[in-house]
């Protein structure tokens, strides 16, 4: 076994076993390729903290952006973006996830042209790393499918290796029965290439053509790529779809052994190069299978919480809190060191998958409905039988919260929601068109004819400018008191994303929940009427250790509270509330 001076040997002893399950017995020459891609980036690429310990604080909140979401007349879109982050946002949040912003051809940016560049319609590297002098920065790395005008597709129509062989050709008379898809378009996309037709692997459509990672050489090409970004400030990595990557004909590949092979061998790459950088996988699946991708704490550091956004949506909508407290009740948490993303709302919809075996089905059906209702719409996935079935569903967070009869409510029942995510065990991810109450995007939707661009508006700086400013405007009370809420969960230890957390049954109109800090020094009780009526409780039935208190802090106002012999409080329609007690 070759020795390498920065690896101890039972890390490369680990290293070894998992590339021989991946690509068999050629090991030696694999780990020497390894060891030259380590050394033409260097060992410690970058190291932000001095121990993985302090890999993340209550200070760690993402916002999720398009690298175009801002766009000034005559000035780079990454540059317009930075500045209105480092004006509007530097105490708020932490790190910023830019959404792909290399060349692409189709999906906002998901179907990848060249992973080493940007796209001049967004600007330059130089402008992303400016983004990272202000924040940590988040990248995705989309490595189950790039563009068909991908130079690599191009070198495999013309049969140039090494692409030649990065993809994968199916005979269209094999058994792909059994092969789970996301989408509902055809699985096989035909091809002419120099030596004639090829069907070729399209897990989501016919522009993103899936590669085959059977070949060492598409590890060692996305290796190179990760460590690239990495070396561009990249501090947390998200494995887009994920679940896909590997495939066994006559499985349904999805999840299979060798993917999550893949991610820990990926881990152990960055414990030498790279310890402090965070692996996150994405993958929209049922609940049980989405956790999978922690494995026992040697494989993902975090995954996206995909249950929340709908569990929440249905709690709120019902006024009824049960499925969301059975839920949150009986979650496990992560392996040691590892830590849930938690969101309400992406670039994507709002998942579906995730509830499968969380709520009824005449509840995912009702779900699914009152979306429709609010200008929602709803994608499928084709099923092996050929038949759909619920996907997501396309909206904003705020436009499926609505209250058609109620509108005076409706800004403070989505704050609610966001408040929830914002407390709860984890890291939160605010999407950018939910930190100030985006509509849905209908016009998006007429002029693209993708569903997803309900959720996808992008800005003219000026426009939103206007909006924030004027005190009459939704976006500007909703932006006003998100950031209230960014600002004072900064503050609290109580809210470390390894802080333990309890949850409360306080019946179906509230929901509850008890958030105390690693070291136990403080503790906040947070609280949520998820209905339209005014509720009065008695803390000392609500959270009976606060019994003898004689005040409490409100986090959210920093304002003392007066307890009085009752100890009652009163929850406004959908008011929430943090009390450090």
């Amino acid at each position: 076994m070759s020795s390498y001076k920065f690896i101890r040997r039972n890390r490369a002893e680990q290293i070894h076993r998992r590339l021989r399950k991946l690509y068999g017995q050629d090991v030696e020459r694999l780990f020497e390729r390894l060891l030259m891609c380590l050394g033409r980036y260097g060992v410690g690429l970058r190291t932000r903290t001095k121990s993985t310990a302090d890999r993340w604080d209550e200070r760690d909140i993402v916002l999720i952006t398009y690298a175009d979401m801002l766009t000034k007349e005559g000035e780079r879109p990454l540059k317009t973006l930075n500045k209105f982050l480092k004006r509007r946002l530097r105490n708020a949040i932490r790190t910023v996830h830019i959404l792909p912003f290399f060349p692409w051809s189709s999906d906002d940016g998901f179907s990848v042209i060249d992973y080493r560049e940007v796209s001049p319609d967004y600007g330059k590297w130089k402008d992303v790393e400016a983004i990272g002098g202000n924040f940590h920065l988040m990248f995705d790395l989309v490595l189950n499918h790039c563009s068909v005008e991908s130079s690599w597709f191009k070198d495999f129509v013309s049969g140039v290796a090494p692409a030649r062989y990065y993809f994968l050709p199916i005979d269209p008379q094999t058994d792909l029965s059994a092969v789970v898809r996301p989408r509902s378009s055809p699985l096989l996309t035909p091809t002419q290439t120099r030596d004639g037709e090829a069907h070729m692997w399209s897990t989501f459509s016919a522009d993103q053509v899936d590669l085959n990672w059977q070949n060492p050489d598409v590890f060692f090409e996305f290796l190179d790529i990760l460590f690239d970004f990495i070396s561009k400030g990249a501090r947390i990595i998200r494995l887009d779809a994920v679940g896909f990557l590997w495939k066994n004909i006559g499985s349904d590949c999805l999840h299979q052994p060798q993917t999550h092979e893949v991610i820990k061998l990926l881990r152990d790459i960055l414990a030498i190069a790279a310890p402090e950088v965070i692996l996150l996988t994405e993958t929209h699946v049922p609940h049980e299978e989405n956790i999978s991708y922690f494995g026992k704490g040697d494989e993902a550091h975090m995954v996206y919480q995909f249950a929340l956004p709908p569990l929440l949506l249905h709690a709120l909508l019902r006024g009824d809190s049960t499925h969301l407290v059975d839920w949150a009740k009986n979650l496990q948490p992560p392996p040691k060191g590892c830590a849930f993303l938690n969101f309400t709302a992406c670039h994507d919809g709002i998942g579906l998958r995730s509830v499968e075996t969380l709520l009824p089905p005449k509840e995912i059906k009702w779900l699914i409905q009152q979306g429709k209702k609010r200008g929602g719409r709803l994608s499928e996935k084709r099923n092996a039988d050929g038949s759909k079935s619920p996907y997501e569903l396309n909206i904003t967070y705020f436009g499926a919260l609505r209250l058609i009869d109620d509108p005076e409510h409706e800004s403070a029942r989505f704050l609610c929601s966001q408040a929830v995510a914002l407390s709860l065990k984890g890291i939160p991810a605010v999407y950018f068109n939910s930190l100030i109450g985006a509509e849905n995007n209908l016009e998006g939707v007429k002029s693209t004819g993708q569903s997803r661009a309900i959720n996808r508006k992008k800005w003219d700086l000026h426009e939103l400018k206007e909006r924030l400013n004027d005190n009459e405007q939704t976006a500007a009370y909703v932006y006003r008191r998100y950031l209230g809420l960014l600002n004072r969960r900064n503050e609290h230890p109580a809210f470390h994303p390894d802080g333990p957390q309890e949850i409360l049954e306080l019946g179906p109109d509230l929901f509850g929940l008890v958030r105390t800090s690693p070291n136990a020094k403080e503790t906040i009780l947070c609280l949520y009427n998820f209905t339209s009526r005014v509720i009065k409780k008695s803390l000392l039935e609500i959270y009976p250790p606060i019994s003898g208190k004689e005040t409490c802090l409100s986090v959210i106002t920093s304002k003392v509270i007066k307890l009085n012999t009752k100890n009652t409080i009163t929850l406004k329609p959908y008011k929430y509330i943090w009390l450090q007690v």
